[in-house]
């Protein structure tokens, strides 16, 4: 994998039917075990991940301080900006947008604008942080509501950050769907005396991942 923590990865299978521009999370790069992991079995289900960092990761790669993220309204503009880049680069492939946890949420953002929906068509959340652990009373829904795209929600059913049980009291649009996997968090991670397995939530999360892209791609 490249170095150049200012360019956009890619993970391209031979054969694709369809492009993911995916953002990391708040904490964790790029690189990390869970987007290395996710790119891997989305490239073997034929599609092509683009993976990039916002500037503060980035930055913080390059030996800068540990601070936190930027608020996500201040990421969109990093995102839609990749958004271009990715189309350009994705060779007339259906381009899906999305990211783990704030990436997704950022995506989501992007995807209010109007602009968005002329190169891509669809967002992917890979762990939604509807809310902050412990604080279910500040809800994050207004990024989906407002999606001009469809959206696919991949969530552990005990996610601390909007578990099953919570999503299923609040009123989503008809143009989200969530697939929700067995006993994982946050990262999908089920718990050791479960019969669920992080491999297998992370082959169930790309297989959603997957049989979405064919959906809105019409391929």
């Amino acid at each position: 994998m490249s170095q150049s923590f200012d360019e956009m990865v890619w993970t391209r299978p031979a054969s694709p039917r369809a492009a993911l521009l995916l953002a990391h999370g708040a904490g964790a790069a790029m690189t990390s075990p869970f987007m290395d992991a996710m790119a891997e079995r989305l490239a073997a289900r034929a599609i092509a991940v683009a993976r990039f960092e916002f500037a503060y990761m980035a930055a913080r790669r390059r030996g800068g301080a540990k601070t936190p993220p930027p608020r996500a309204d201040r990421l969109v503009g990093e995102f839609l900006r990749r958004i271009a880049s990715a189309a350009a680069e994705a060779g007339g492939l259906p381009l899906l947008i999305g990211g783990k946890s704030l990436g997704g949420r950022v995506a989501a953002m992007a995807a209010a604008d109007s602009q968005v929906a002329q190169r891509a068509v669809a967002v992917v959340c890979l762990g939604y942080p509807f809310h902050a652990p412990g604080n279910a009373s500040d809800l994050r829904l207004d990024p989906l509501r407002a999606a001009r795209l469809p959206v696919l929600i991949c969530q552990g059913d005990r996610d601390p950050f909007g578990s099953a049980a919570e999503i299923a009291g609040w009123q989503l649009p008809a143009t989200i769907a969530v697939t929700y996997l067995a006993d994982g968090d946050h990262d999908f991670k089920p718990r050791g005396r479960s019969p669920a397995t992080w491999k297998g939530n992370l082959d169930a999360a790309a297989d959603a991942v997957a049989a979405f892209a064919v959906q809105v791609a019409g391929r």
